[in-house]
Order: structure tokens, then C-alpha cells, then sequence
């Protein structure tokens, strides 16, 4: 019989992004844990959420779990199936009159302390170490809308100073973002990785541990982090139920295609 009382790093996280989310918001989303936590969104939290797609396709609930966001899995039940361009101006309509019911989720390769995000290359640029794929639309995004960010939670990515800022984040602190011409109003909410939930300061815009995972501690997320990081309000984040687990094994990625679970013995 299946045991549904042990979860992995990436079920938290999913379950993380899930609550995260809001009844009725948009939910800009691509594959991978994304899509897992804004589906166990859709189906235990926030029913009323709509999940769009940058290939053009609104309000998604996919029976299965698609491998990318141009998988015709995402629009067996979607609302809209629009071309990407039309997603584009739906898109700037939202950012410019409802910014608000706008969330966002995006990735990269280094953050820093204020959420810039780096998804460019490592080293320098013109003769980088490691060129990613770059921006995609994530520079847009954030840009003019809310963020979620996802990584993994390493030294080596959370770094002082990043290589290239593909995304924005809040700059530089207080203001940072006016300055460069960028909407004030938006910017990261928050960093959800392997080890726990990080929110970034009212007054400083400087990010720090909000929430850990069982599986974590303070202390872990200071040895894996490569600045200061402010660990004092950090709260034991509640482990996910039973029930939630077995949604997100049985219904949602039955076929383990972005989380693996641990076999039996």
C-alpha cells in the first residue's frame, strides 16, 4: 500500500508554489514544478485561478502532466487557444489594468540579494564559461509583473553580485527600479527553493528566510547561501498533508515526469 506520510524536496516545493497562489489570480506558468504547484492550486486551493501559457493558451487544466508549454496536453481543456502574439497583447492589457491578479513564475542560474535573476551566461559575457538560453520572455515579465522565482538552493547561485541581470529584481534596494524606469509597484515576492520559502524586506528589498522545510534549518540555509541572509523571522513551514501528497502522486504527474518518488523497499 502506497505511503502517503513521506514527500521529497520537490513535492514541498510544489506544495510551496500552490499555496503561494491566489483564488482568481493569473497565473503566468511554464513546465516543471510550476506547473505541478499551479495545477495543485487549481485543484485543492485556488479553483478559481487561471493558468496561461506563453504559446498562447488560456485558463489550462491538462488531464496530464504536459512536457513543455507548446504540448498539446495544455489544450485539451484550456478556455483560449490564442496564437502567441495575441497572448503577448493579453498579457500587456493585464500588466497595465489589473497588475495586481498577475503572478508570475521564472528560473535562472544566479540570483543575488535583491532578486535579480541571471539566466544569461557565467563569467564574463563575451567570453562566458556557460551560455544559458537567455531571457525568453522572462525579462518582460519581470519587468511588469509580480515574480515568483524558483531555483535550487546552492552557495554557488545565490551570489552577491550576478554575472548578467536578465530579470529585475528590485535592483539595488529602495527605489532601485524607479530609477532604471521600471514600474515600482512590481518586482520578486518571493524565492522558493529546495530548502525553504526566502521574501524580500518592506524597507530594504534585501531578501531573507521567511520559512524552512522540515527537511531544513536556519542554519542549513545560511551554509548554502553566498551572502548575509536574515534567518530571524524564519517559522517552520507545515509539512504537507497526506491527502495533498496523494493528489500531486496519483492525479496530477501520476507518471513521476518532473517528480520522481523514492521506490518502496
Amino acid at each position: 500500500m502506497a505511503d502517503y506520510t513521506n514527500y521529497t524536496n520537490k513535492e514541498l516545493q510544489a506544495v510551496a508554489i500552490a499555496k503561494v497562489i491566489e483564488d482568481g489570480q493569473i497565473v503566468i506558468v511554464g513546465t516543471g514544478l510550476p506547473l505541478i504547484g499551479a495545477s495543485l492550486a487549481k485543484k485543492a486551493f485556488a479553483p478559481n485561478c487561471q493558468l496561461i501559457v506563453e504559446s498562447g493558451l488560456i485558463d489550462c487544466d491538462p488531464v496530464e502532466v504536459p512536457r513543455s508549454v507548446g504540448d498539446n496536453r495544455f489544450m485539451a481543456h484550456c478556455a483560449v487557444q490564442w496564437p502567441n502574439v495575441r497572448f503577448i497583447g493579453f498579457e500587456a492589457n493585464e500588466w497595465q489594468h489589473n497588475g495586481e491578479r498577475l503572478i508570475a513564475f521564472i528560473g535562472g542560474a544566479q540570483i543575488d540579494p535583491y532578486g535579480n535573476v541571471n539566466s544569461t551566461s557565467i563569467g564574463d559575457y563575451h567570453h562566458p564559461k556557460t551560455r544559458f538560453t537567455g531571457s525568453g520572455g522572462a525579462n518582460g515579465i519581470a519587468t511588469y509583473a509580480n515574480t515568483i522565482i524558483m531555483m535550487q538552493h546552492e552557495k554557488r547561485r545565490f551570489i552577491e553580485k550576478i554575472d548578467y541581470v536578465t530579470s529585475p529584481g528590485w535592483i539595488d534596494g529602495p527605489k532601485g527600479r524607479e530609477r532604471l524606469g521600471l514600474p515600482g509597484n512590481r518586482g520578486p515576492q518571493m524565492v522558493v527553493t529546495d530548502k525553504g520559502i526566502m521574501k524580500f524586506d518592506e524597507q530594504t528589498k534585501r531578501m531573507y528566510l521567511a520559512g524552512y522545510f522540515p527537511t531544513s534549518s536556519p542554519e542549513d540555509v545560511i551554509e548554502n547561501t553566498g551572502f548575509d541572509i536574515d534567518v530571524s523571522r524564519a517559522v517552520l513551514l507545515e509539512a504537507p498533508t497526506p491527502e495533498i501528497i496523494k493528489m500531486i502522486r496519483e492525479e496530477i504527474d501520476p507518471n513521476e515526469v518532473f517528480i520522481q518518488v523514492p521506490k518502496e523497499d
